[in-house]
């Protein structure tokens, strides 16, 4: 689904983009590894923390980048609001990880 979702240019792909785009409102979700840096991990975490977007923790940085089509990648986010809910359901129902 989230290659899908990359497909359609409805994610926003690295710490910087992310960080603005939930400044100005555009995330509705965000995938952060779980190998994610302790340092960039809490500025998008305390991010969104502040502007009430759901955070994903299920997926490892080549996991990540993989299912999205591309290397490595460290934090995703997720601008339109069907392919977040819809993420968010798939993300629940498989039982993965911890949600923030």
């Amino acid at each position: 689904m989230l290659g899908l979702a990359a497909r359609a240019r409805a994610l926003v792909i690295g710490e910087a983009d992310c960080l603005r785009a939930i400044r100005s409102g555009q995330v509705k979700l965000v995938f952060l590894a779980t190998d994610a840096g302790a340092n960039g991990a809490k500025k998008i975490l305390d991010k969104c923390t502040f502007y009430h977007v759901p955070v994903h923790r299920i997926l490892n940085k080549s996991e990540l980048g993989q299912a999205i089509g591309r290397d490595f990648r460290t934090v995703v986010g997720v601008t339109h609001e069907q392919f977040a809910h819809k993420l968010a359901q798939l993300t629940v129902s498989h039982g993965g990880g911890e949600d923030v």
